[in-house]
């Protein structure tokens, strides 16, 4: 799946992964000339699904610590074969890729399914 597919499939996934980026970015942006003000406008405007499935197309492995925050530990391995693989938490796979990226990109999609799992509760609860 694309980037922005897994977005739009996993809507809890993707509100907690925008507001994840944000943050990130307003935390390199942490200077004496950059108000909060801005900042705050910046929260309020948000980051558009499209711009953050760019990166996810590019560069997979940069949700590795968003992943990592919400305890789902993605762990690739290189076979004797030079070919990847991908373990998720305690669940392993017996497919393997010829590149890394490919294999990440798999972990990916496996670790957005986890991870609005985990996130589904979460909001049923805070609507009590």
């Amino acid at each position: 799946m694309t980037g922005l597919e897994l977005l739009e499939k996993y809507p809890l996934s993707a509100t907690l992964i925008r507001e994840w980026f944000l943050e990130k970015m307003l935390d390199s942006l942490n200077t004496a000339s950059i108000s909060d003000e801005f900042k705050d406008m910046m929260r309020a405007s948000g980051i558009e699904n499209d711009k953050i499935a760019t990166l996810i197309d590019v560069n997979p492995r940069m949700l590795l610590d968003v992943f990592d925050d919400n305890k789902i530990i993605i762990e690739t391995f290189l076979y004797p074969d030079d070919t990847f693989t991908i373990k998720i938490g305690s669940q392993a796979t017996t497919q393997s890729w010829t590149t890394r990226k490919e294999a990440e990109l798999f972990a990916i999609d496996a670790a957005f399914e986890i991870l609005e799992n985990q996130l589904i509760p979460k909001e049923n609860n805070n609507e009590d």
